[in-house]
C-alpha cells in the first residue's frame, strides 16, 4: 500500500489535534506525518492516539517539498499565506478555514454529499466547508434529492469549541466563578457565555447577518448547486463540544415522511434517531466524539414543509474528520 507524507497545520489547536487522533484511528497509511504550528509551540510535544507522541515544527519556514496532503486548521490568515506555497511545492492542502471556501476555482467538499466535485481540483486547495453548515447539508441532502428543496429557516446552537480553546476556557472559569459569586468579565465572546446564550457568532455584516450565517447560506448553495432561500440565526450556548440545529424546509414536490426517513437511515454519516418518548433524540452531549451527525425530530408541517434536529461534534464531522475523509478520497483516487 502506498504511503504518504502528511503534514497537519494547526496542530496545537482543538482541531489540529482532533485531525492526529482521526488520522491514528482510522489508520491512515503515514510515511511521515508534521505537526506544524506557530513559533511559540516549536519543540514541544502533543500527545494523540494510542500513546503517541509528536513533536511540533515551526510552520514559517517549514519545506513543503515532500509532503503530499497537508490538513490546514490554523486560521484565514494563516491560509492566504501558507496553503499556496504548500500547493506550489506540489502538496494538495485540505484548508478547514474559510479563506478558500467560496472562491470559484476551490471545491467545497463534503464526501458523504458532493465527492464528484474534486475532480474540479486545479490548484492543488480543497476547502472544506464550515462546521454549522456541514451538519446542515449533510441532513438535509437525502431530502433534496428526493422533494427538492426550495426555503431553509435554520437555527443553530453552537458549542464554545467552535470559537477555539479559550472560548472553551472562559466557559469553564465563568461556570466557576458563578458559584463563588464572582463578577464575570467576558473576555473571548461580547457577554457572558456561563447560564446564558448569545444570538452573535462572527462579525456583523451590512444587513444584520453574522458572517457565520452568511457562510450559512452561501456555502450550502455552492456545495447543492442550488439557489435555495437561507435564513439562519447563529447563536452560542454553554456548551463544551457539539453543535445542535432546528431546521425548517420548504419543498417544490409533497413530502413522504416514510420515504424521508428511509432515505435518511441509508444515507452515509447520517443516524436517525427519532423517537416520539422522552429521551428519544440526540443532544449535543451525546454527540461529541462520534463521528455521525444525528437527526431526531423528524415531523411535517403540511405537505410540502418539515422540521428537523440536527446535532453533530463540530470538532470531528464538523471539522476534523471531514478533511480526513478528504484526503482518504484524494487517496482512493490516487491508486
Amino acid at each position: 500500500m502506498k504511503k504518504y507524507n502528511v503534514a497537519v497545520v494547526g496542530a496545537t489547536g482543538n482541531v489540529g489535534r482532533e485531525i492526529l487522533n482521526i488520522l491514528d484511528f482510522r489508520k491512515f497509511p503515514l510515511n511521515k506525518i508534521f505537526a506544524l504550528a506557530s513559533s511559540k509551540s516549536e519543540g514541544s510535544k502533543i500527545n494523540y492516539g494510542e500513546n503517541k507522541e509528536i513533536v511540533v515544527h515551526k510552520l514559517d519556514g517549514f519545506d513543503f517539498q515532500d509532503i503530499d496532503i497537508v490538513l490546514s486548521s490554523a486560521g484565514s490568515g494563516v491560509s492566504k499565506e501558507f496553503a499556496p506555497k504548500a500547493a506550489k511545492k506540489g502538496a494538495i492542502v485540505v484548508d478547514n478555514t474559510s479563506y478558500f471556501r467560496m472562491k470559484k476555482d476551490i471545491p467545497l467538499i463534503i464526501p458523504e454529499v458532493n465527492p464528484e466535485d474534486l475532480k474540479l481540483q486545479k490548484k492543488n486547495i480543497i476547502s472544506n466547508p464550515n462546521c454549522s453548515t456541514i451538519q446542515m447539508v449533510l441532513a438535509l441532502k437525502p431530502l433534496h434529492d428526493l422533494f427538492k428543496i426550495k426555503k431553509i429557516i435554520v437555527s443553530t446552537y453552537q458549542s464554545t469549541s467552535g470559537a477555539g480553546k479559550p472560548a472553551m476556557d472562559e466557559l469553564f472559569h465563568q461556570t466557576l466563578d458563578v458559584y463563588k459569586n464572582k463578577p464575570l468579565e467576558p473576555k473571548i465572546f461580547s457577554k457572558r457565555i456561563a447560564f446564558n446564550i448569545i444570538p452573535h457568532i462572527d462579525s456583523f455584516l451590512e444587513g444584520g447577518h453574522t458572517k457565520e450565517e452568511n457562510k450559512m447560506f452561501e456555502e450550502t448553495q455552492k456545495i447543492l448547486k442550488s439557489k435555495i432561500d437561507i435564513f439562519a440565526t447563529c447563536v452560542r450556548v454553554p456548551v463544551f463540544v457539539g453543535h445542535a440545529e432546528s431546521i425548517y424546509i420548504e419543498t417544490e414536490k409533497e413530502i413522504d415522511i416514510k420515504k424521508a426517513l428511509s432515505k435518511m437511515k441509508k444515507a452515509k454519516g447520517l443516524s436517525v434517531v427519532d423517537e416520539n418518548i422522552d429521551g428519544g433524540y440526540v443532544t449535543p452531549d451525546e454527540s461529541a466524539g462520534e463521528d455521525e451527525v444525528f437527526v431526531s425530530r423528524v415531523r411535517l408541517k403540511d405537505k410540502k414543509s418539515m422540521g428537523l434536529w440536527v446535532v453533530a461534534d463540530n470538532l470531528r464531522k464538523g471539522a476534523a474528520l471531514n478533511s480526513v475523509q478528504i484526503a482518504e478520497l484524494l487517496i482512493k483516487n490516487d491508486k
